[in-house]
This record gives C-alpha cells, structure tokens and sequence, in this order.
C-alpha cells in the first residue's frame, strides 16, 4: 500500500472545534494530525519539497509553527529560528504588531542567529488572514535574512491570507 499524501491525511484527521477561541470562530485544530506518525512525516516531506536547495534555514511560528519547523529544521539538516510571542526571547529582539481575524497581536524574532542574507523558509499550521506569516516575514527580513517562502499545512481560502503574502511563494498541503 502506498503511502498517504499530507493533505489526505491532514483531511481525515483535522479536527474542526467550533466557537474557539471565542464564539463565531471555527479554529482548525491539527493537533491530531501531528499526533499521527505517518501524517507527520509526510507534511514534513511534502513542506520540504517544494523549497529543496532553496533555504538555509527554517523558522516557526508560535506556537504550532515550532512543531513543524524543527522537524523540518532536523529533515533538512538546517538551523531552526523561533518567532515567539512577547516576553518569550532573552536579549534585544524585534518586534512586530499585526491584526488577526479575531484581535491583534505581536510577534518577535532575536536576530543575529544566522549569517546576514540567509534565506529562510517560514512554517506555521494554518494560513488564515495572512497576519502572522506577513509579520513573520517582516521580522525576517527585518533580521537581516530573505524569505524563502511560506509553507503551511492549512489555507483557509475565504479569508484570503494569500493576497497579503505578494512576491513570496506560498505553499499550502490543503485548502479549504
């Protein structure tokens, strides 16, 4: 039997939690995804593929992005660079605000980690609005590294995040 691909393995194990973390918002809960070997593996890989030769290293984004960059990161045989929420990173770090579908929020990067103009390739769970991965990326750059691109396992398509992302390509295993 042939393995199975990362977005029919994200569809058959996604768990949907509605009114979370407030009401009217449907959060898409991958935790079940991450729990399950096989689909583990093959998010990772798939993520990976499309970007192969093309970053030095991978960052997350908290908090399931740290989940799937250091299996990455360790995939890859690459360094790992955290993008934390406030009050999480020792040192001067930078900081970005940027809106979510639900409120606002910060997100901050410790630079000086990686050599200057190192490309980098942002992973997070989900792409919603495309806040978090747009602030992400202004921290990278902001750091002193390139965007590589953006991989996530998960697009919802209706908030169009995407369109907030221009000039970087953007990979998502599933779209709904």
């Amino acid at each position: 039997m042939s393995p199975e691909t990362a977005s029919a393995a994200v569809e058959r194990l996604l768990a949907s939690i509605p009114d979370f973390p407030e009401p009217g918002i449907l959060f898409r809960d991958l935790a079940p995804v991450f729990a399950d070997a096989g689909a583990f593996r093959s998010i990772t890989n798939e993520l990976l593929a499309r970007f192969e030769g093309r970053f030095d290293a991978v960052a997350g984004v908290e908090a399931r992005g740290f989940v799937l960059a250091a299996a990455a990161a360790y995939a890859s045989n690459t360094g790992l660079v955290i993008i934390r929420k406030p009050g999480k990173l020792p040192g001067d770090v930078l900081t970005e605000r940027y809106d979510l579908e639900y409120g606002s929020a910060e997100l901050q990067l410790e630079p000086g980690h990686l050599p200057a103009g190192s490309r980098v390739l942002i992973l997070d769970d989900v792409l919603a609005t495309g806040g978090t991965l747009a602030a992400a990326a202004r921290l990278t750059e902001r750091a002193g590294y390139q965007v590589a691109g953006f991989g996530v396992v998960l697009e919802l398509d209706a908030l169009a995040g995407r369109e907030r992302l221009p000039g970087h390509e953007t990979q998502a295993l599933l779209s709904l």
